[in-house]
């Protein structure tokens, strides 16, 4: 007589008991790390409990794996075994009582518990990183009419910026912002030869490009007037003010934007509008 049906592994009870125990454990891991990280984080115990959560979650596969997974199908002879009425009857007791799928079921519970939790917990970094930036990144702080301030808002008046030299100005209701930095320069207007749509963008020779590097975000805080280039003293970028600004040394591969200026009634230097490109470092604007 044979006997096809798989075999349970040895220890099948008590492995069962160990990796609920392993998995719940790890369950409760997770939600003490997404407890600890959400009340401000500790590196010490957020190590731990990863250490905990992964741990016993590992324990416990391993444990399904080895002590509880059937070995697989045997065959044995061996002589007829006769069963007694009684034997048989606790046997029927045993399957309507459902022992062992009451186990199994809570041993699953255990286990999608703790990958359940584990996942919550990982939701926590995500949700830090803070809303989507949207288009935020290709708007900066200058509107159509906005003043020319420098640093200390004083607004910049036409006929008092001197020929070669620079001046950092900022939005009037924006001074000191990151993305609205801009240098202005003044050349002789003869020496500019614009693009038709930039006709009108540097009266007198008035004409001002993001101070916000292409390449790396530095400012753009130097300008060398026999050459009339625009330098970064960080990574030693050059940028051609006569030709919008397009990079001519260094590792910058895009032009500084262009913001488009005029001079008001008053005399005074106003934005005709925002930039037309992203400020900023180039990998902003890669789609």
């Amino acid at each position: 007589m044979t006997n096809d049906a798989p075999t349970p592994a040895p220890g099948a009870r008590s492995g069962d008991r160990f990796a609920t125990a392993a998995f719940l454990l790890s369950a409760a891991a997770a939600i003490g790390l997404a407890i600890v990280y959400a009340r401000g984080g500790n590196v010490q115990a957020e190590g731990a409990l990863i250490l905990v959560c992964f741990g016993a979650l590992g324990a416990g596969l391993v444990t399904v794996a080895h002590r509880i997974l059937s070995t697989g199908p045997f065959e044995e002879e061996r002589e007829p075994l006769p069963t007694s009425p009684e034997e048989r009857q606790a046997f029927e007791r045993d399957m309507e009582r459902g022992e062992g799928v009451t186990r199994r079921r809570f041993l699953t519970a255990s286990l999608v518990a703790a990958v359940g939790a584990i996942g919550a917990a990982l939701l926590f970094p995500i949700r830090s990183l803070g809303p989507s930036p949207g288009r935020s990144l290709e708007r900066t702080p200058w509107r159509r009419g906005s003043r020319l301030v420098t640093a200390d808002g004083t607004a910049v008046v036409g006929r008092d910026v001197p020929v070669d030299s620079l001046l950092t100005v900022f939005p009037e209701d924006a001074v000191g912002s990151a993305d609205g930095q801009t240098v202005l320069v003044r050349v002789r207007p003869e020496l500019l030869n614009p693009p038709p749509e930039r006709a009108d963008w540097s009266p007198d020779g008035l004409i001002a490009y993001s101070k916000v590097c292409t390449h790396a975000g530095c400012p753009v805080g130097l300008y060398q007037a026999r050459t009339h280039q625009l330098l970064c003293p960080c990574h030693q970028s050059a940028f051609d003010v006569l030709d919008r600004a397009e990079p001519v040394l260094g590792p910058a591969a895009r032009a500084l934007p262009q913001l488009p200026i005029e001079i008001d009634a008053d005399g005074f230097l106003v934005a005709q509008h925002d930039f037309l490109e992203p400020v900023g470092p180039a990998f902003w604007n890669r789609s």
